[in-house]
Formats: C-alpha cells, structure tokens, sequence
C-alpha cells in the first residue's frame, strides 16, 4: 500500500490512500481518519486499507481525485518518536578522516543513534527557514521507516515484523551549531531542526524484491539547485540493518506504533555515485585539497530527494524544498 496525509486545518490531517503509480487517491477516513490511528489498529485496520488498495488500483473505486503532492503533509506531520541512526560506516569514516581521528571499534557493532524532535515536522514541498547562514544549513537524505508496538528488549525478529512503512528522509541539519554542542558531552539538540518526510509511505510488500534484509536496495536521487548531487545505493555498505536499529532504540524502552527510524546519511565508498548531504562533499575536499570549498545551503537554494523504481517511476514522491529565510 501506498499512503499519504493531505493537509486539512488540523495537526494530524486526513489519511489518504495513493495509487501505486501515485496518480490517484482517495480519502479513507471511514477506516481511519488519521495515520496514526492506522497504526494504532493496524490489524483491523491494515487488511481493510488493502482490499481498497486494490480496488484503486484497479480503477473500480469511487470518489478518487488526482493526487496532487504540494496538499502532502509528511505522512505523520508529528510523532511519539523520531530516532535517527548512521548506519552507513562511510560517512562516518569521511567525518573522522577529515579531522585525523580513526573509527572507534564499538562503530562497526554498535550502532550510533540520536533522538530528534518529533512534535512538528516540515511538509515535503515546505520551505526550509534559515534564521542564520552562519548555522550552516545542510540536508541530509536517507531512508526511514515506522514502526508498530515494539516490546522493550525486542529482538531483531520482532523489530522485523515490526516494520509498518517505508519513507525517504531530508535530516535537514546545522552542521556548524554541531561542535559547540558535541564539546558538552549531551549531544544534539539545536542543531537539529525540522526533519522532513516524503509525501509517501509504503509498505514493505510494495517495494518487492528491492527491500530485503531490512534494507532498501535502491539508489536515493539527490538534486541540488537543479544539477544531480547524488544517488548513493541505500543498500549498499549500509552497516545496521533497519530491524538491527530498532533493536538498538529498543533495548532499554518501548517503541510506541508511530515511531520512526532513521537509517542516516546514504553514504557509499564509491565518489562516483555522489553524496546524499553537502558535509560529507567538504569531507572528500578536506581530505583531498586540505579544505572545504562548498558552502552550505543559502537562502534561495534548493533540493530535491527522490528514489525510483527500476521502471524509473518514482515510489516515494519526492521531498522538493527551497531555503528561505525566517522572518
């Protein structure tokens, strides 16, 4: 299934199923008015969505319109969590290199985690605001999905089967707010605003054989005022299997359905594929003319976050947001 969140006055806005070609929806408020309230009864509800599912796909149903992704909200336009991880060692390989400090051990088996701020998300056609370009604005794609009710101390099974939908992720982040805050020894916090969500989520069983291991096998398009900046393969070198993070948030707590992981900047050894974040370009140009020569985003700058199918036909819609500044 395909599912998405149109925007109507309120905080949590209206589930809407979406076409698998993502040229049609239809409300669906009479099995669940939101989608959290989906989530919270997937069983009824799950079966019910899918039976009219297929008869939208079909084209027997009534009441469709065309779907139209600026009236998106991100499918939850807020969460119980939002946990965002960095499975993929290359980034974060870069990000040490680039400093001259070596990858601890415990990164190759224990995974690194963050908790972000779920209350208020960025629509995906938002405007990202930019109170200071000397924050450093950058974006940061990747992969995430929702969850059900995970047990605490669940096992990477459980967290498997616990996987409800799979969405793209912009990590928008002010890299340049980081330092000052990592220095505290507490973590992130206000370098971390806003996160935005594709206007789609889908269910595991959409994505086919592209989602195994508990992992996207497809390359994430990243377009940067325009011009490709990337299209790393969000299965590959990717260290931490989605079941394998939520096992990790779910070791000393539950997870309420409705939660969401992050896999982290899509990250790729290969250079010839491009970044999925301008931090880790300035990485390689660190690393390579011993200093960083991109800048981060500005007010008037765009970017844009995709991910097809092998037909070429977008799965997800696509994150398309401008900087503008905050007023």
């Amino acid at each position: 299934m395909k599912l998405a969140t149109y925007k109507n006055g309120s905080r949590d806005g209206e589930l809407r199923l979406v076409s698998r070609d993502l040229s049609r929806c239809v409300a669906v408020t009479d099995i669940a008015p939101t989608l959290q309230a989906a989530l919270d009864d997937w069983l009824d509800a799950a079966p019910r969505l899918k039976e009219r599912y297929v008869e939208l796909n079909s084209g027997s149903l009534a009441g469709v319109e065309a779907f139209d992704e600026a009236r998106c909200h991100s499918p939850l336009p807020r969460a119980y969590q939002w946990a965002d991880g960095s499975a993929y060692l290359n980034h974060v390989v870069l990000v040490r290199k680039a400093r001259g400090a070596e990858v601890p051990e415990s990164f190759y088996t224990d995974p690194l985690m963050y908790q972000g701020g779920s209350d208020a998300f960025l629509a995906p056609h938002a405007a990202i605001p930019l109170r200071d370009p000397a924050w450093g604005l950058d974006f940061e794609g990747e992969v995430g999905v929702i969850t059900g009710d995970v047990p605490l101390g669940a096992d990477v099974d459980v967290c498997a089967r616990a996987i409800r939908l799979v969405l793209l992720v912009n990590d928008v982040t002010l890299r340049n707010l980081i330092p000052c805050e990592l220095a505290k020894g507490f973590g992130f916090f206000q370098s971390k605003p806003a996160t935005s969500f594709s206007p789609v989520a889908v269910t595991p069983d959409e994505l086919g054989a592209d989602w195994h291991g508990g992992k996207l096998h497809l390359p994430l398009l990243v377009d940067y005022n325009g011009k490709r900046f990337g299209e790393p393969n969000a299965g590959v070198e990717m260290q931490f299997s989605f079941p394998e993070l939520i096992a990790h948030v779910a070791k000393t707590r539950e997870l309420c359905a409705g939660s969401i992981v992050g896999s982290g900047t899509i990250s790729n050894s290969d250079r010839r594929v491009g970044s999925a974040c301008l931090a880790e370009l300035r990485m390689i140009e660190i690393i390579d003319d011993g200093a960083a020569h991109t800048p981060f985003m500005q007010v008037g700058d765009t970017v844009r976050i995709e991910m097809s199918d092998a037909a070429g036909d977008s799965i997800f819609g696509a994150i398309e947001q401008k900087v503008v500044a905050h007023e």
